[in-house]
């Protein structure tokens, strides 16, 4: 990523913390097995650690967008693609709040990629709630290892993507009403 690190976050082990022209020549290199730029940063998964795991006869998974999930689509098409949502639109933007690393604008950029995000839940295989950490990792670990997940109704996400559109016009007349 082209994000400076967060607290606790290490080089090399929770991310590869690069500078943006180098991020740009290890995508000219084919470096990275997906990428894409997200909100103001560059993300990418290395090839090499992907290759490396499936050596091992490892499953891998991805916390990644949407963007790159596509790409991984193109490249590995039997990989089983999981959209993880919030469990409401009031709790993913408490979580945004309450990391305390977003400033309003970001907050607003982020949930215009929810709104756009939303709309690729079809292009997905399975769909998990994190309402809990535990259970998710739960569902998703069963996913990985064959067992089918309880049915998820696109009307959901299409009704999530909603709520997040209202937010967002309540959150802009709000911004704007505090600029003026």
């Amino acid at each position: 990523t082209t994000r400076e690190p967060r607290d606790g976050e290490r080089d090399g082990i929770d991310y590869h913390f690069l500078e943006p022209k180098e991020f740009g020549d290890r995508v000219d290199e084919g470096w990275f097995a997906e990428w894409a730029p997200v909100h103001d940063h560059m993300y990418g998964t290395p090839r090499s650690e992907l290759d490396a795991a499936s050596a091992r006869g490892e499953h891998v998974v991805l916390d990644i967008d949407v963007q790159g999930a596509s790409q991984i689509r193109a490249s590995v098409p039997d990989a089983k693609l999981i959209f993880v949502l919030p469990p409401s639109v009031d709790i993913m933007l408490a979580r945004l709040i309450n990391r305390g690393t977003e400033e309003p604008e970001s907050i607003a950029r982020r949930l215009e990629s929810a709104v756009v995000e939303l709309q690729a839940v079809p292009d997905f295989d399975y769909v998990v709630v994190n309402d809990d950490l535990d259970e998710c990792v739960s569902k998703i670990r069963n996913i990985v290892e064959g067992q089918e997940p309880p049915a998820f109704h696109e009307q959901d996400a299409e009704q999530m993507r909603r709520e997040i559109v209202e937010l967002l016009e309540g959150y802009y007349n709000m911004y704007r009403q505090d600029s003026e």
